[in-house]
């Protein structure tokens, strides 16, 4: 693009119109890809949280697994429990990542599908059956905490 430069009658520089305007629409596309970029923060901030669980009960469910997922970004452990009636209900536990469960001693190996566990966590608020887990306990008693580094 080329610029044409005139001078004002003090003898300054003046840059010629269009110039400003690519100036002044550069700054408004910052200031929207800001403005974007703080909209688009909060929900990634608050996923991280555990604004969606029942953070003053703890529930325990004891079941089967039928998956264990140790990938990013949570692990998951899905166990059958059967309920009061005899139905089957899937629930789901989600845990940290795995990187930080592999720093607490937690492997992909040490949970596989048709062994008996028991979950602690808090419930989803929604009334789902996800648990934000807490505490995970073997069929052999070893428990296992996601949350701090003393197993």
């Amino acid at each position: 693009m080329q610029l044409t430069v005139y001078r004002d009658r003090s003898g300054d520089h003046v840059f010629n119109l269009r110039w400003r305007f690519l100036v002044r629409k550069c700054r408004f596309a910052l200031f929207a890809a800001l403005a974007g970029l703080f909209m688009v923060s909060g929900p990634v901030f608050a996923h991280h949280g555990t604004a969606a669980y029942e953070t003053a009960k703890l529930t325990t469910v004891k079941g089967t697994v039928t998956e264990f997922q140790f990938i990013n970004p949570h692990v998951e452990i899905t166990v059958e429990v059967k309920d009061d009636k005899g139905k089957i209900e899937k629930w789901l536990g989600e845990a940290n990542s795995p990187n930080v469960l592999s720093r607490h001693g937690w492997s992909k190996e040490m949970i596989k599908p048709g062994d008996q566990i028991t979950v602690i966590g808090y419930r989803a608020k929604n009334g789902s059956y996800t648990l934000r887990l807490q505490k995970v306990v073997l069929s052999n008693g070893q428990e296992l905490d996601p949350n701090s580094l003393q197993d």
